[in-house]
């Protein structure tokens, strides 16, 4: 059987060249025009599948493609299926609390800080997320408002944990048990035992 290098010899010396004629290769599923259109849509609803968008490809033009060509032509114009970046959706009296808590401490120095405590809880759920959920986006745009997703809610079991930092250090993680987080459940396990002879400043991220 002829070796590569032999055949690439017998090609130099017939045509003087081994360069490698151009391939025609399959033909393009998708117009310029419907690529055009694949884009705008995913841009205007970040949280289509793909199965939706090839839907609505067929539906408003008639051209039928595959999945995996849909996300081919969207990642060609810069946008690429991520999972959401998920914050708790804030008030306008949220925010405004927040504001002025800020800049009441602009000045404070460092001496000041060194007596604040900040905690926070968070829920982490023990079911597996069998639904999940992505957005299309451009790289660096995780965090823009159209990427992330609002969310003050957790389905299924969990358990809430606590945990606070200040300048030298951090709390023990405090895992509660069973049952809600009452106002009686937070003063008997986290701040009669955590903070009733410290003097420290509690700075809560739930204002």
């Amino acid at each position: 059987m002829p070796s590569v290098v032999c055949n690439l010899w017998k090609q130099f010396q017939d045509a003087g060249s081994i360069e490698r004629k151009p391939e025609q290769g399959r033909p393009r599923a998708t117009t310029a025009t419907e690529d055009r259109y694949l884009s705008i849509i995913a841009r205007r609803n970040r949280g289509a599948t793909v199965s939706q968008l090839s839907r609505d490809l067929y539906a408003a033009t008639g051209t039928r493609v595959s999945r995996v060509t849909v996300s081919k032509r969207l990642q060609e114009t810069g946008l690429f299926a991520r999972r959401p970046a998920v914050c708790v959706p804030l008030t306008s009296t949220n925010r405004r609390v927040r504001l002025e808590w800020c800049r009441e401490h602009r000045d404070w120095s460092m001496d000041h800080w060194a007596t604040v405590l900040f905690t926070d809880e968070s829920r982490f759920s023990l079911n597996t997320d069998s639904r999940r959920t992505f957005t299309w986006r451009e790289p660096g745009t995780r965090y823009l408002p159209s990427n992330v997703r609002e969310i003050d809610y957790y389905g299924g079991g969990g358990l809430m944990v606590w945990a606070g930092i200040m300048l030298d250090g951090r709390t023990p993680l405090h895992v509660f048990e069973r049952g809600t987080v009452t106002g009686v459940r937070y003063r008997d396990e986290i701040l009669e035992p955590y903070f009733a002879f410290s003097g420290v400043q509690l700075a809560l991220s739930s204002f």
